[in-house]
């Protein structure tokens, strides 16, 4: 890795960029442009949940990664460029397959992109455990968490114009060209032979059968599955309450990412400035508070202006959710299975994301987008039995 540590800081930023925009169109634009082809919420639920399948295997990608160094070009860098490949040959494709008729088919290639990105993700991750002392961890994830907020912000600016005034077409094909933006900075990784004491070692999963490890887990499942339940949400009961078009929908998802990047700060802030229970309850209170403001506190009378804040302030909180649990995870990883663990880790939120994005589909189907809203924010109280683990002394610092 380059010693400049802002450079450093920079390619991990760029990869999560990347993976950033297409987290923007499916934030801002996928459930519009489903129904829009005539699918119904429940279907747009079972669409996301089967394309995060990836995410949640991608356990068997961190695995290969620590254990094979590919055709001696290393452990990382190979694989994240195969993955990148793979996402813009997948958006290159996507506008030749119709949503309605073709609903599986759409599935799966949804299916093959998100396990490219869920490839480099996970290198990239590997990547980073390998390369970040301890004292930085909380300042590269609130660049990863950060950059990839940015190209949010950046994808949904873009399609959301793209897609009124252009092409659907148009806007899987500036996705596919951002996809090859990381290429440059990734030349300047030198990636090879792992050091003896960070080899793969079966042994080393063994950490798993410890509570603190399980606990974060399991905290990560249900916080993801509340923050990116309700995020799908947002879009379409704006839509539903005020009229909003394609192109405000990107405008908000726009300003949604801008709180994303400011609460990935917020998180990093907390975590160095405050002990990490106390940073993670105000977290989960930021979270309850912004979800349920948009169930009870949007209305047509207040305006879109004012929906917006409401949106922001989410984006804020889901950052900043992000950001301390992302980092509780990089604490107790072993660098001997760094992505594999790592992977692991994030299989739990992943696993939380299909849920949420299953149950927030079908249940603004049955009882509407307010009722939902204010389920998920009721559903972080689960959370809370997790901390005693979680915080257990001498296995997370500054608890």
């Amino acid at each position: 890795m380059p010693k400049n540590k802002t450079l450093r800081y920079l390619i991990f930023a760029s990869l999560y960029f990347t993976q950033g925009t297409i987290l923007g169109y499916f934030a801002s634009l996928n459930a519009l442009y489903l129904l829009d082809n005539g699918l119904s919420m429940t279907k747009v639920g079972i669409f996301g949940a089967i394309a995060l399948i990836p995410f949640v295997i991608k356990i068997f990608l961190g695995m290969l990664s620590d254990k094979v160094n590919l055709f001696g070009h290393g452990h990382r860098v190979p694989y994240i460029l195969i993955g990148l490949l793979v996402q813009f040959l997948c958006l290159i494709f996507v506008p030749f397959i119709d949503p309605k008729t073709g609903y599986w088919g759409f599935v799966a290639l949804a299916f093959v992109l998100q396990l490219g990105m869920a490839l480099y993700d996970t290198c990239t991750d590997g990547l980073a455990l390998d390369n970040t002392p301890v004292e930085e961890q909380g300042k590269i994830q609130a660049f990863m968490v950060g950059g990839r907020a940015i190209g949010t912000i950046v994808a949904a600016s873009a399609v959301g114009l793209l897609a009124q005034h252009v092409s659907w077409a148009s806007v899987f094909w500036v996705l596919a060209a951002l996809t090859l933006l990381p290429l440059p900075l990734l030349r300047l990784v030198k990636d090879g032979e792992r050091p003896a004491e960070k080899r793969f070692e079966w042994s080393a999963f063994r950490a798993f059968r410890t509570w603190p490890v399980i606990a974060v887990g399991l905290a990560g499942l249900m916080i993801f599955l509340v923050i990116v339940g309700a995020n799908q949400l947002i879009n379409p009961y704006l839509q539903n309450e005020l009229g909003i078009s394609l192109s405000q929908a990107g405008m908000v998802t726009s300003l949604w990412g801008l709180g994303v990047v400011g609460g990935s700060f917020v998180g990093g802030w907390l975590m160095s400035k405050i002990k990490h229970k106390a940073a993670t309850l105000i977290m989960l209170a930021m979270v309850a508070a912004t979800i349920l403001a948009l169930a009870f506190l949007l209305k047509a009378s207040l305006g879109l202006g004012f929906a917006i804040l409401l949106v922001v302030l989410f984006g804020v909180a889901y950052g900043a959710a992000q950001t301390i649990t992302f980092a509780l995870c990089m604490r107790v990883v072993d660098p001997r299975i760094a992505a594999s663990m790592f992977a692991i880790l994030m299989a739990f939120t992943n696993v939380g994301q299909g849920i949420g994005l299953g149950l927030g589909g079908s249940l603004s189907d049955g009882i509407g987008f307010r009722l939902t809203l204010a389920i998920f924010a009721g559903l972080l109280v689960l959370v809370l039995p997790f901390l005693s683990g979680v915080f257990r002394q001498n296995k997370v610092a500054n608890v």
